[in-house]
């Protein structure tokens, strides 16, 4: 009977976890469904991230003549994104990837810090480099969002970090939208967001589109 106690743990322990749902695994499942259907075309631009670009659902409209391909989920944070790196990232052998991520980390919990989420950074970066080293990233700054207005110096901070590592790198663009997003008086402009005060609407896109056109490829 002693020896059977570990055996049924360790059964119990699998059983429990094969029920364990991973999180946004229903989301990447459904991105897999739609690219069985049409696969999109390699060489495209692929915007990677959290909800941001998510609720970007005409995102193309905005940049006509670039072909988009919007894999924004959830509410993710780096390590989500990190997490399906093989599943919204390598399969696309995009010609230069867009992230808006960072945010959600911060505001998952009180503890997370400001280097906590610079190494998160740093370890999505080096994994998209080994794969596709010569493919241009694009970083987008995380956003004043209104309603996390306490949490607005760990966001200027991480973006310092991130501006000044990616001066370092070649291929590289850092997209500040942070500012533009601001007013003359150094509060978020509410009126580019929505009532939740977290996401924008189409004001807070059109700012985007301003900042990302210069840096996206032909």
């Amino acid at each position: 009977m002693k020896r059977l106690l570990p055996l049924l743990f360790i059964s119990f322990l699998f059983a429990t976890c094969s029920f364990a749902q991973v999180p946004f695994a229903d989301e990447i499942a459904a991105f897999k469904k739609l690219d069985e259907k049409n696969f999109p075309p390699k060489n495209a631009i692929l915007f990677v991230g959290s909800s941001s670009f998510r609720k970007w659902q005409d995102v193309q409209d905005y940049f006509p003549g670039y072909t988009i391909i919007n894999r924004g989920f959830g509410g993710s944070s780096l390590t989500d994104v990190i997490h399906f790196a093989d599943d919204i990232i390598f399969p696309y052998q995009p010609k230069q990837v867009v992230i808006y991520c960072g945010e959600n980390d911060f505001a998952a919990s009180d503890t997370v810090s400001v280097q906590t989420v610079y190494c998160r950074f740093l370890q999505l970066f080096s994994i998209i480099r080994k794969k596709m080293p010569a493919v241009p990233l694009v970083f987008v700054s995380i956003k004043p969002s209104p309603s996390r207005k306490h949490l607005m110096p760990k966001f200027l901070e991480a973006n310092l970090l991130i501006k000044n590592y990616m001066k370092t790198q070649s291929h590289t663009v850092y997209a500040d939208v942070y500012y533009k997003m601001m007013n003359a008086d150094g509060t978020p402009q509410k009126e580019i967001f929505t009532e939740d005060n977290l996401h924008m609407n189409s004001k807070g896109y059109a700012i985007w589109k301003e900042v990302l056109l210069p840096c996206l490829i032909k």
